[in-house]
């Protein structure tokens, strides 16, 4: 029985391959230049790498993530208002939610966790 890993590999391999010889790898945009990943896992604390890629990989966020979608939301909905009094609350309950982000990201900064 073949060994999958190297039926992958000669599978890549040979994509590669056809790629270099009808020139489509030569005349992407990121080619000759050091890849750029930009996923946060270079920002991300060591201790908590493997436990941000789990979550990555299953497709769950952080629950800071989620935080900062919320705060997003209450700032949209607070902008959107007719009302002046719920437009006031909503920024409140922002900045309360921001600050808690804040104190959260630097705990995690901190390693205080």
């Amino acid at each position: 029985m073949p060994n999958p890993l190297k039926v992958i590999d000669d599978h890549i391999g040979e994509h590669l391959r056809e790629s270099e010889a009808n020139g489509e790898l030569r005349s992407a945009p990121s080619f000759g230049k050091p890849m750029q990943f930009n996923d946060g896992y270079d920002d991300t604390p060591a201790e908590l790498r493997m436990a941000m890629k789990i979550l990555h990989d299953a497709g769950v966020v952080p629950p800071e993530v989620e935080l900062m979608q919320q705060l997003g939301a209450l700032r949209r909905d607070a902008a959107a208002a007719a009302d002046p009094e719920h437009a006031r609350a909503l920024s409140k309950q922002a900045s309360d939610l921001e600050q808690l982000i804040k104190l959260r990201l630097e705990r995690l900064r901190s390693g205080s966790w």
